[in-house]
């Protein structure tokens, strides 16, 4: 049995990845700040709840010494929380951004990385965003380059960066990021568009299965690698 966390899990892209990482028969631990909102999506999806704030390190810390209390190792970890940060750029909300989106995986991942050296292939994937990809939002022929949303952007980058540092520093594992695609979330509403999460759930689905000799240290979309 493949034993899975996933972050931000009680909702849109990492509920749907919960969902299909289930019926692949894993053991899911779906991750929610809210804990009412983390048990009622857990007992929806027939998955295991822990309550995990990514900015707080006390409850990173009991969330993972809760899951090895449970099982002897950790498969997957998907490092799906995040926020979209499209507010004016102050010291603040900067702050926000980066404790959230790029800090907070780092949080996790620390205290992941103990239980993934027990798993026989463990494999991390982080939700990046193509926006966070230097090569995309300097490009004209790519909608990134139009989109002003500097604090998310730039955390989303420092994500993908950390994704392939972990990937250098920590060879026994997989360490991925991933575009999903644009996905009619809570997070995107405002902009009235994307797809059904359950699609851009598929897309980190295939990261976070791939064997042993799968790739580490990329960013891909659902065609593959991109550059970043």
């Amino acid at each position: 049995m493949t034993v899975t966390l996933i972050t931000g899990a009680n909702k849109g892209i990492g509920f749907e990845t919960a969902r299909q990482l289930l019926a692949r028969g894993h053991t899911v631990y779906v991750g929610s700040r809210d804990p009412e909102r983390g048990e009622r999506a857990a007992a929806t999806l027939g998955a295991r709840f822990v309550q995990l704030d990514v900015t707080d390190d006390a409850s990173v810390a009991d969330a993972l010494a809760a899951i090895g209390a449970e099982q002897d190792r950790l498969d997957v970890l998907v490092n799906n929380a995040g926020i979209l940060a499209d507010e004016a750029p102050s010291g603040p909300a900067a702050l926000r951004a980066f404790d959230v989106n790029a800090v907070g995986l780092v949080r996790v991942t620390e205290a992941a990385l103990p239980l993934l050296r027990k798993s026989a292939n463990p494999a991390v994937v982080t939700v990046s965003s193509s926006m966070g990809s230097f090569w995309a939002v300097t490009n004209p022929e790519r909608p990134e380059s139009g989109l002003p949303l500097a604090l998310y952007a730039a955390s989303k980058a420092a994500a993908t960066m950390l994704t392939i540092q972990y990937a250098k520093s920590q060879p026994g594992i997989r360490f991925n990021a991933v575009e999903p695609g644009p996905t009619a979330t809570d997070m995107t509403a405002a902009f009235g568009i994307g797809r059904p999460a359950a699609e851009s759930a598929a897309v980190v689905v295939r990261l976070a299965t791939l064997g042993p000799d799968g790739p580490t240290g990329t960013l891909q979309d659902e065609r593959g690698v991109l550059p970043f």
